[in-house]
């Protein structure tokens, strides 16, 4: 390791926060020995309650988060906050709206907010985002908080990277609609229906609160028997038998049942609902620890970690390293004329990495 490498190390043991935005840095431009330095502090990592914050766009996440902040300081816990903005089209950077609508929380020491370019990453989260919330979780943040970018139906990322994940509507018609065409209903430990002021705020909790228990066989519950027939009982024994059925052809592919998705009203700019929804983010994170739920998700999350970290290293071998773009120049003309195919010359490529592999070896 070099002795830049260890200062940094260093000032970041020591708590330093300008030795935290550095290895932020290094870690999101990819700077040569980034990985020595995510290693060196993976011994710290596993401590931090990870939240992620996701929804449609104006749904009040930035919001939301500045007021979640505020009620986690005065439990007397320290905050991180990775806030992945839109890049930019002409600098290439994060357009920093985040950073913008957080500046209340900006001068307490015991909240770090970084912004982060999306970069054209797909899934709302930003190449490096998990890294990040690793550092953060490694300085010794109690809470680390990540939100997308909130570009609507490609967020699910979300769920690989965080402990609870939080989605975040608006009252407005539609958007529970929105949240099962996005998959959101699938990736959802919690509920806000942010903006509870507006008139419709209670119609669309109650909407998401119908949805979800026809998802979890529940539709019928407050219903009746009628000409002697229980729904209610009906709906549990076919939930019940959808889910053995499930348990069949999946086993232990789904996480232990048990925990309620709770459907919360807030009107964040009041900072209205936020206490509650805090404690609804500390009876999951007991959840998760009673049930091994959360081990289950972090060892999910190591897992694609590595897939990460080898798809990373073989595109840079392939496209900087390697003949990869030679080859792709080379082949253009025959490309645009149809004499060959995109497959033909990516396998040329893929063979010219086994070629390559061979020969260092």
């Amino acid at each position: 390791m070099k002795s830049g490498e260890r200062e940094l190390l260093e000032a970041f043991a020591a708590g330093e926060a300008r030795a935290l935005a550095r290895a932020i840095s290094w870690v999101e431009n990819a700077r040569p020995g980034f990985e020595r330095l995510l290693s060196a502090v993976h011994d710290r990592v596993g401590r931090a309650h990870r939240i992620g914050i996701t929804g449609p766009p104006g749904a009040g996440k930035s919001t939301l988060i500045h007021a979640l902040a505020g009620a986690v300081r005065r439990n007397g816990e320290r905050v991180g906050v990775v806030a992945v903005d839109p890049t930019s089209p002409f600098t290439g950077g994060a357009l920093l709206g985040d950073r913008i609508r957080m500046t209340g929380a900006a001068g307490d020491d015991g909240v770090f907010i970084r912004s982060m370019a999306s970069r054209g990453s797909l899934g709302g989260l930003a190449t490096t985002t998990r890294e990040v919330a690793d550092l953060m979780d490694a300085f010794g943040f109690e809470r680390v908080v990540v939100e997308t970018v909130g570009v609507g139906q490609s967020e699910l990322e979300i769920a690989e990277a965080a402990d609870t994940t939080v989605v975040v509507l608006t009252p407005e018609s539609g958007d529970s609609v929105q949240a099962m065409k996005a998959g959101l209903m699938e990736i959802a430990d919690i509920f806000v229906v942010n903006k509870a002021d507006r008139p419709e705020a209670s119609r669309a909790a109650a909407e998401l609160k119908t949805i979800l228990r026809i998802r979890e066989g529940r539709a019928f519950e407050r219903i009746p028997a009628h000409h002697g027939i229980d729904l209610t009982e009906l709906a549990r024994r076919r939930a019940s038998k959808a889910a053995a059925a499930k348990d069949a052809v999946d086993i232990g592919a789904a996480g232990p049942a048990g925990w309620e998705i709770p459907v919360l009203l807030t009107t964040a700019q009041e900072g209205k609902g936020v206490a509650e929804l805090l404690n609804a983010l500390d009876g999951h994170q007991r959840w998760l620890k009673e049930t091994s739920e959360l081990t289950r998700r972090r060892r999910q999350r190591l897992l694609e970690r590595v897939r990460a970290v080898v798809e990373r290293g073989l595109r840079t071998r392939v496209w900087d390293e390697m003949s990869g773009e030679a080859i792709l120049e080379a082949a253009r003309p025959e490309l645009e004329s149809g004499s060959r195919t995109p497959y033909d010359v990516a396998n040329e490529i893929l063979n010219s990495l086994r070629t390559d592999g061979a020969r260092g070896r």
